[in-house]
């Protein structure tokens, strides 16, 4: 291995899995940095749990190599490597307390009770649950079962976390809540954590970098801003968040678009290079506006009809019929004091900036 190697905590070589003859990951190459927070993100069946468990050592790789803190793991049994995992159904033994759950790992361990007692009880505290030590554990709440998985597997201080959808169990406001917790304790422990999670919003807000994993291969890695205002393709795009996709074509940094018209785009917004001819420009629904009564046309202004609205409270989805575009475009405003909600078949004004273009070649 080289120096620039060494530097990353997991490195995967051209790692493939296969289940007979079914090809589940299909040359992953990655390397993920130490005290990050890392995201595998995809659809079910894409892999990506499949590759968690290979680094937990669960799954032996059919080829490739596998790195973890510098040592090739291939034969490494789970209990030998640096890792420990919270799976998706939290694994919480109900017949014991809270206490004797966060401390099943330290049964063999050396230290006496006062100390096992000691480092359970710092565990309960590093995740909000200090006191609960005595409480049986089918007494808890499934955010609360949450926390006491995440000590348990904390308290044996791993070198790498691996979260297997630890969170789908949980409701939607309780879903937010650990997200942000689980951020704080990630940055508290300061140890790599490596997130499995199919949504989409769940990797955006929590991780430091994202895989984007399609049918056992990693469609693009990248920090979270920049997979969502240039993903690579129309399948990342389509997969991470709303996208409108608009027919046009392009000639150099020149494109046209019905509904829109002509604009100049710069070379980074041209995901797969420069090229000339058919093409599908790309624009979230949130760089699209609509302009109301009294209110300055902002850049560039097309003519549409309000086609359906859908109301949240603080926002409002409007779908809108640009001349010459088959489907309508979906955009997103916020619902401001003094601000109406239009009704459907509404003319209205969009108004939109070039530079939120992304530019793909036509399927």
């Amino acid at each position: 291995m080289t120096a620039d190697d060494r530097s990353a905590l997991i490195e995967l070589r051209a790692v493939h899995k296969w289940y007979g003859d079914y090809h589940a990951l299909r040359g992953i190459d990655l390397k993920i940095r130490s005290g990050e927070f890392f995201s595998l993100l995809g659809p079910s069946g894409c892999g990506k749990t499949t590759l968690l468990r290979t680094i937990a050592g669960f799954e032996p790789i059919s080829d490739g190599v596998m790195y973890l803190d510098g040592r090739n793991v291939a034969g490494v049994a789970p209990n030998h490597r640096p890792t420990n995992m919270v799976f998706q159904s939290y694994a919480i033994f109900p017949h014991l307390s809270v206490a004797e759950n966060v401390g099943f790992g330290l049964r063999r361990d050396k230290r006496s009770k006062e100390e096992k007692a000691r480092a359970v009880g710092e565990a309960l505290e590093m995740v909000g649950l200090a006191g609960y030590g005595a409480r049986p554990s089918h007494a808890l709440s499934g955010g609360q079962r949450q926390r006491v998985a995440l000590a348990r597997a904390l308290i044996l201080k791993p070198k790498v976390l691996l979260l297997d959808e630890p969170l789908s169990a949980l409701d939607k406001k309780m879903r937010e809540q650990m997200q942000v917790e689980l951020m704080k304790l990630q940055r508290e422990v300061g140890i790599t954590f490596i997130l499995v999670t199919h949504d989409q919003e769940e990797a955006l807000v929590m991780s430091d970098r994202i895989a984007v994993m399609f049918e056992g291969e990693i469609g693009q890695l990248g920090d979270p801003e920049s997979l969502y205002r240039r993903p690579n393709s129309a399948r990342v795009a389509e997969f991470i968040g709303m996208m409108n996709f608009l027919p046009g074509s392009v000639s150099g940094t020149t494109v046209e678009m019905p509904g829109l018209g002509r604009a100049e785009v710069a070379a980074e917004q041209l995901t797969s290079g420069s090229f000339t001819g058919p093409a599908r420009i790309g624009i979230r629904p949130e760089t699209l506006s609509l302009l109301f009564d009294g209110e300055p046309d902002r850049g560039r202004v097309a003519p549409g009809m309000v086609d359906e609205v859908v109301y949240y409270g603080d926002m409002t989805y409007y779908d809108v019929r640009l001349d010459g575009v088959p489907e309508p475009v979906r955009i997103s405003m916020k619902n401001l004091i003094g601000r109406p909600v239009l009704d459907v078949g509404t003319p209205c004004r969009v108004t939109w900036d070039e530079q939120a273009l992304v530019v793909l070649p036509a399927a």
